[in-house]
């Protein structure tokens, strides 16, 4: 992050009409995603809101140039061993969340657990063909975590997205191989088809299964990568 942009997050910090009432102009709602990038950088410190006030302070001491409270150099590595410390601790609490959401879903009227772990449910048949490991596919998707909340979604985009199957998480290409065109389906994913034990930084916490509402448009016979 440049010192433009966490100039306009302080500008933001220190606003509080704007907290209160929200952006109100298109500079307003740039300066609100500023602060909506940064805050993907801190997710990983779970951070209470008496120490989102301090994380606050130290912006606003560096982008205004006022003296340092702590000296930077000293808490290089202690700034990461915080951050791992605080996922594990996430990803802990997690943990019966995960496990009860797979079992749930598994559980579900019509559901299917095949051999790998994948829960596939059917929404709707379709009629057309169906995607082989290798060919393009266009979709339509939103994908949630175990707790509902929403973490990436096509129909959000307004427009269907299109890839490889072949370059897509497992859950993705076993999921998409049971579908036809103009078919519908869920697609549950245990850790180990989707992101595994790395996770994706400052989205998708070690370990998390997640759940996809897919909508198969279009299939585009491929080759094989080589």
């Amino acid at each position: 992050m440049n010192r433009f942009a966490l100039a306009a997050l302080i500008v933001l910090f220190a606003t509080p009409a704007l907290a209160q009432e929200g952006p109100k102009n298109d500079d307003e709602n740039t300066l609100y995603a500023v602060g909506l990038v940064v805050s993907r950088q801190l997710t990983a410190f779970n951070l209470t809101p008496a120490e989102l006030e301090i994380v606050k302070q130290g912006m606003s001491d560096g982008v205004t140039g006022s003296k340092p409270r702590v000296e930077m150099s000293a808490y290089g590595e202690r700034m990461q061993q915080l951050a791992r410390a605080r996922v594990k601790a996430q990803v802990e609490r997690q943990e019966p969340l995960n496990r009860e959401f797979l079992e749930k879903a598994a559980r579900e009227k019509g559901a299917l657990k095949t051999d790998s772990g994948l829960i596939y449910l059917a929404r709707a048949e379709g009629s057309g063909a169906t995607p082989g490991p290798a060919d393009m596919v266009k979709v339509q998707y939103r994908g949630t975590f175990p707790t509902g909340e929403e973490f990436d979604s096509s129909y959000q985009r307004g427009t269907p997205a299109e890839f490889r199957l072949d370059g897509m998480i497992p859950c993705w290409k076993e999921g998409l191989q049971k579908m036809k065109a103009g078919g519908k389906a869920r697609l549950v994913c245990p850790a180990t088809l989707a992101y595994g034990e790395a996770g994706v930084t400052n989205v998708i916490l070690p370990g998390t299964p997640l759940a996809f509402e897919v909508e198969l448009l279009e299939v585009k016979k491929n080759k094989p990568l080589d």
